[in-house]
C-alpha cells in the first residue's frame, strides 16, 4: 500500500470513530474538543485508571491531590514511584476504605475519608447498580440507585487550607459527575493549578455534553489550556497556559 493509500485509509477510519462517537453525544453536533496547547505528555497508570501529565511542570515539591479512589490508584502509584512526590486523596466510600486496608501502601500516599464538592457538609453518595461495582456519586442519574447513603463533603479549598497547601501542581479527577461543581468553585475560589486530569461524566443521564462544553470554556477563560483529550472524548488533561 503506497503513502497515500495508507493516509486515506487513515483517515476514512478516524472519520468513521468521529462519526460512531457523534452518534453517541448528538449534542457535540461534530463541534469535538481540540487540543489547544501541545505539550510532551507521559501516561502513567493502567488502560482503566491512567491519565497523562505534563511531566515538565512536575516540581520537586509537587503538591498532587488525587479526587476519586474507586478500586485502582495505579496512576497514584506510579506518580509517586516515578517522581517521589507525596499524594492526598480523597474518597468517603465505605468500600475504598476497605479495600485500601487490604493494599500495601507507600508512606507518600495519604488517602482522606471525606468527598470533594461545592459545599460543606453531608450528601446523598447514591450507589451503583451492581454490587460488585465500587463507583458511587452525588449525581442522580439513571446509572445509578435510588438507594444512597450520607458522607462527609468539603471544598477543595478546605482541604487545601487543613493541610496547609496554596497551590495544587497536579489535580487528579474522577468523581462520577461532581467535577462540574468543584471546577467552577476552583474558579470561583481563584485556586491555582498547575494541571488537571479530569474524567468528564457528559454520559450520565442528568448531565449531558452542554455541561462539559460550558465547563471547558470557563476554564480556557481561567487560563487552562487542553493538552490531551482520550478517544472517547471524556478524559482530558489541561495545563496552566503561561
Amino acid at each position: 500500500m503506497n503513502i497515500a493509500a495508507a493516509k486515506t485509509g487513515i483517515a476514512k477510519n478516524v472519520y468513521q470513530y468521529v462519526r460512531r462517537y457523534v452518534r453517541s453525544y448528538p449534542e457535540w453536533n461534530f463541534a469535538l474538543p481540540r487540543v489547544q496547547i501541545h505539550r510532551p505528555l507521559q501516561l502513567l497508570g493502567s488502560d482503566y485508571g491512567g491519565y497523562a501529565i505534563d511531566p515538565l511542570r512536575v516540581p520537586q515539591d509537587a503538591i498532587v491531590y488525587s479526587l476519586g479512589v474507586g478500586e485502582d490508584i495505579s496512576w497514584d502509584l506510579a506518580l509517586i514511584h516515578r517522581y517521589g512526590v507525596t499524594v492526598h486523596a480523597f474518597d468517603p466510600t465505605p468500600r475504598v476504605k476497605e479495600w485500601l486496608s487490604s493494599q500495601t501502601l507507600p508512606e507518600q500516599f495519604h488517602c482522606h475519608e471525606i468527598g470533594i464538592a461545592d459545599f460543606e457538609g453531608e450528601a446523598d453518595f447514591y450507589l451503583p447498580p451492581r454490587p460488585d461495582f465500587v463507583s458511587h456519586s452525588v449525581i442522580h442519574a439513571r446509572q445509578y440507585s435510588h438507594e444512597s447513603i450520607r458522607v462527609p463533603m468539603i471544598r477543595l479549598s478546605t482541604a487545601m487550607q487543613g493541610l496547609g497547601h496554596g497551590r495544587i501542581d497536579i489535580l487528579k479527577m474522577d468523581i462520577e459527575g461532581a467535577e462540574y461543581a468543584v471546577l467552577e468553585d476552583i474558579i470561583r475560589k481563584k485556586i491555582r493549578v498547575g494541571q488537571i486530569l479530569v474524567e468528564f461524566h457528559h454520559r450520565l443521564s442528568s448531565v449531558g455534553t452542554g455541561k462539559t462544553k460550558r465547563i471547558l470554556s470557563l476554564l480556557e477563560s481561567y487560563g487552562m489550556k487542553i493538552a490531551y483529550v482520550c478517544p472517547r472524548m471524556e478524559i482530558f488533561t489541561l495545563v496552566q497556559d503561561v
